[in-house]
């Protein structure tokens, strides 16, 4: 790690009242609080079902072991907590992963810059978070093409603007334009004071997690060691491989106390098995092993148990999306993180359609109905997500946005106070009546219906004549308008310096790397 990463944080107060008056005459975006389910849990195993995954994946564990390729440190970590290490493969007896990620809590609040953002993970919530990690994105006047900056300071504002997305997330898309040792500043930067909702650090390198953790000192003016800021995605390179740039980052995240997200990612068929129990008790496996590594580096530290599966298409290859091979997969890996009393993360705007079209809205409704019903309690990729994860799309984002307002009503379950049962308005309307006018539905109509902000209800005299628009041309519209709208949410202007500043030194302290 640099000494420029070491150095110490340049005074970050200052400015306050320039900032409380911006406050003042900021526009007040309107925000959705996390989901807190009032609905149960759908689960697809039963209790023998279970007990076979988890002695078979203790099984793995033990007998098969996982690699962890040129990390001394972890291997000295394993052995001195009593695993067997032969090589580069840790093989850990059975109870002991386990007994390791007891430490981990159940449910954690993940804090925002502002404090009306802050999320809570684990329980009965459930926190939407954009698409992460495509290198292209795609609207209507562009079409595909390699992301930029200035495709992410956009992806940014829309997801501040989009009142049913609680978290800023991270990679929203990869910035080409910027060298690859540098973009994570600048990306970093853009949720910081682009946006005041909670965001996601850089796993792509230790050093880079190591100035998330910097960079967000700054940004809150204090240590984040009792404060989580941060839950960040490490994933795992199934099958049973923990490779050393991931496990670096995770390492600085939790020896911070920031959170990370252990997930296995796989594409059932080549990365795991073809069947949903092998596929199942291989996640499983992997988690285990992950959290309890995440715990062997900071006991206490925040996690999150993460199942990402896909299928495959046994012709071409391609991975699929939002079938019902990954809906079982989802569901069951919910259920075993309940189990392990970790909270859950899976699901999303997964598809694997070229264009927001039906195809991408059929795998993209099924998915996310399956993370809801799931149990799942982070959600990345809830918007945005097009073409296997290589492309964010401007319009399906828009769209996807939209749709988890559903999600949000389902949550809420029957409303079954006095207003809700509603004998009033049936005794009001009688017979043969109508319940137009009557006081309950005066009372209630403006709030009783899911509304959305961009499908088309209109009768099809009224659609032709506003011009026989598609749903795709009435979310680019919409994308317009919200960038129009766009109000920066206020920043203490020394922070905003300090940040500014930090950026520049680490910039200039290495050359540009674009490989």
């Amino acid at each position: 790690m640099s000494s420029e990463a070491q150095a110490p944080r340049r005074r970050t107060r200052g400015g306050g009242g320039a900032a409380r008056r911006a406050e003042r005459t900021a526009v007040n975006i309107e925000a959705a609080k996390y989901i807190e389910r009032n609905i149960p849990n759908f689960e697809v195993l039963n209790e023998e079902a279970m007990q076979i995954i988890e002695t078979n994946a203790e099984t793995i564990l033990a007998e098969i072991g996982v690699n962890f390729p040129d990390n001394p440190a972890a291997l000295k970590r394993w052995a001195d907590a009593g695993a067997e290490i032969e090589s580069e493969r840790v093989r850990i007896p059975r109870g002991l992963a386990r007994a390791l990620i007891k430490t981990a809590p159940s449910e954690y609040v993940q804090h925002a810059r502002n404090p009306d953002r802050n999320v809570r993970v684990g329980g009965n919530s459930m926190v939407l978070a954009p698409v992460y990690g495509p290198p292209f994105v795609r609207d209507m006047e562009g079409g595909r093409r390699y992301a930029t900056m200035n495709d992410f300071d956009k992806m940014v504002k829309l997801i501040y603007m989009s009142k049913w997305i609680h978290h800023s997330g991270g990679t929203v898309c990869e910035p080409t334009d910027v060298a690859v040792n540098k973009r994570h500043l600048d990306m970093l930067y853009s949720h910081m004071t682009l946006s005041d909702k909670p965001y996601m650090g850089s796993v792509t390198a230790p050093e880079r997690a190591l100035d998330s953790v910097k960079m967000s000192e700054i940004l809150f003016g204090e240590s984040i060691a009792d404060k989580t800021v941060m839950t960040s995605l490490i994933n795992i390179n199934s099958p049973l491989t923990f490779d050393d740039i991931m496990m670096g980052a995770m390492e600085v995240y939790a020896q911070n106390n920031q959170a990370c997200i252990v997930s296995p990612f796989i594409v059932g068929g080549a990365m795991a098995p073809v069947s949903v129990a092998g596929t199942l008790t291989q996640v499983l496996a992997e988690a285990l092993a992950g959290v309890a590594y995440n715990q062997l580096c900071n006991p206490g530290a925040p996690v999150i148990m993460g199942a990402f599966v896909s299928s495959i298409d046994m012709n071409s290859g391609a991975p699929t999306f939002g079938t019902p091979e990954a809906s079982k997969i989802l569901f069951g890996a919910g259920q075993l993180a309940r189990r392990l009393k970790l909270p859950f993360r899976s699901g999303g705007s997964l598809c694997g359609s070229k264009l927001p079209d039906a195809q991408a809205a059929y795998e993209t409704a099924n998915t996310l109905n399956a993370a809801l019903l799931g149990g799942v309690n982070f959600c990345l990729h809830a918007a945005g997500w097009l073409e296997g994860g290589l492309v964010t799309s401007f319009e399906k984002f828009v769209m996807d946005a939209d749709q988890l307002g559903v999600l949000h009503s389902i949550a809420k379950g029957v409303d079954m106070s006095e207003n809700g049962q509603a004998m009033d308005a049936i005794r009001e309307v009688g017979p043969g009546g109508h319940f137009l006018g009557c006081d309950h539905t005066q009372r209630n109509f403006k709030d009783s219906f899911w509304k959305s902000g961009i499908l088309d209800y209109k009768p099809f005299e009224t659609w032709q004549d506003d011009g026989s628009r598609d749903t795709m041309t009435l979310a680019n519209a919409k994308v317009k308008r919200m960038l129009s709208e766009y109000t920066q949410p206020a920043i203490d202007p020394g922070i905003d310096e300090a940040l500014k500043a930090y950026i520049a030194d680490r910039k200039a302290s290495e050359p540009d790397a674009f490989g």
